[in-house]
């Protein structure tokens, strides 16, 4: 007996979304977060401004000027992720391997601002990094396919019963047209 194609499809979708639901739940709140990190300093510290535009300061300024923040705990530079250098602004942002940030004046290696920055691990909750680097691939890209699904699915049972309408609404083709 061939399955009907509105219960395959109902199915489909109410199944779909109870397999999707938690890590799709993570990647919509995640994103959303990322969508607002500019506006939310909780998620990322606001760049600071620093007082020129050129850097002057040597790179070793900057990382004993690090070094003086205790909350960074950086002994050297194996301690640092990576650094962001904003000429626009003045300033270098030194992300420390325990995600706090230290924005630096890069012409007067003085440290201008301390935060612990969450944009990093927030990200890596949304793209499922976070748990492991495979449950990009065997996780969160299957739960995008199922949603692309979810979509298709969804539109499905949405347009089927406004087709059936419309149907029934047309006159048949060899009945009579108005008078």
């Amino acid at each position: 007996m061939p399955l009907n194609p509105r219960v395959f499809f109902r199915k489909a979708h109410r199944w779909g979304a109870v397999v999707a639901a938690a890590p799709f739940l993570l990647v919509l709140v995640t994103g959303c977060l990322l969508q607002l990190k500019k506006e939310i300093a909780w998620v990322q510290p606001p760049t600071k401004k620093g007082t020129g535009k050129e850097p002057t300061a040597p790179f070793d300024a900057v990382l004993t000027a690090v070094k003086g923040v205790p909350e960074a705990r950086v002994n050297g530079w194996a301690d640092i992720e990576r650094m962001d250098v904003r000429p626009k602004d003045g300033v270098v942002k030194v992300q420390c391997k325990n995600r706090y940030e230290v924005q630096v004046d890069f012409q007067t290696a003085q440290v201008l601002q301390v935060e612990y920055r969450r944009s990093d691990l927030i990200e890596s909750l949304h793209d499922g990094s976070f748990f492991h680097d495979s449950f990009k691939v065997y996780v969160f890209f299957p739960v995008a396919l199922v949603v692309v699904t979810l979509w298709a699915t969804g539109m499905y049972l949405f347009v089927l019963p406004l087709a059936v309408r419309w149907r029934r609404k047309r006159p048949a083709p060899d009945a009579p047209g108005p008078k």
